[in-house]
């Protein structure tokens, strides 16, 4: 098997390591994209559940605001994971960033693969379930660059809180050491 070299692109890398695992999840393949906000998480992501044709979660859709990292496993554990694990289909009630509350419903058939994108979704909470677990880095200010072009200048000091919270998340967790992929700001493989 040829090793991938760092620089180049990683969705192969994470679609063939997906199609390669054996599901962990039920009957499910469980890929978790975490990183820092504003890493490029979610472009990974897309591309990734495109190529494995994969149905895509992304976990900002189930945090209750701006200060529910540690809190929100719990629910995507109760209301998708594990009934995905059972066999089930999953549900969840998407967040409104614009209201502050929670929103409609959201079914979550049974995949073959799930791509689970977002901050907090390769917690060690994830390792007895997940088949692979990538890491997605990017400089600070890059970073922040991109979630105010994003959110808009007024969410400036939620960010600033919330690249504090996520940064003692990740060390608490050691994310980054327990990843089986590592990824730059732009989707290529670095090294670990």
């Amino acid at each position: 098997m040829t090793v991938p070299t760092p620089g180049t692109d990683a969705v192969d890398v994470v679609v063939a390591q997906a199609r390669a695992a054996r599901p962990r999840l039920g009957g499910v393949r469980l890929v978790c994209v975490d990183g820092p906000a504003g890493s490029g998480k979610s472009t990974l992501a897309r591309r990734v559940g495109a190529a494995l044709g994969a149905t895509v979660l992304h976990v900002d859709d189930l945090l209750d605001g701006w200060s529910d990292l540690e809190g929100v496993w719990e629910r995507l554990d109760a209301q998708v994971l594990g009934p995905l694990a059972a066999g089930r289909p999953g549900r969840y009630r998407r967040y409104d960033w614009t209201a502050g509350a929670f929103a409609e419903w959201h079914d979550v058939p049974v995949p073959e693969v799930l791509v689970l994108d977002g901050c907090g979704s390769a917690r060690t909470a994830a390792d007895a379930v997940a088949a692979v677990k990538v890491w997605v880095e990017a400089p600070r200010d890059l970073r922040l660059s991109r979630g105010l072009e994003r959110d808009g200048a007024a969410a400036r000091e939620h960010w600033l809180a919330w690249m504090v919270a996520e940064s003692e998340h990740f060390a608490r967790e050691r994310t980054r050491e327990r990843a089986d992929v590592h990824v730059d700001a732009v989707g290529r493989l670095v090294e670990r």
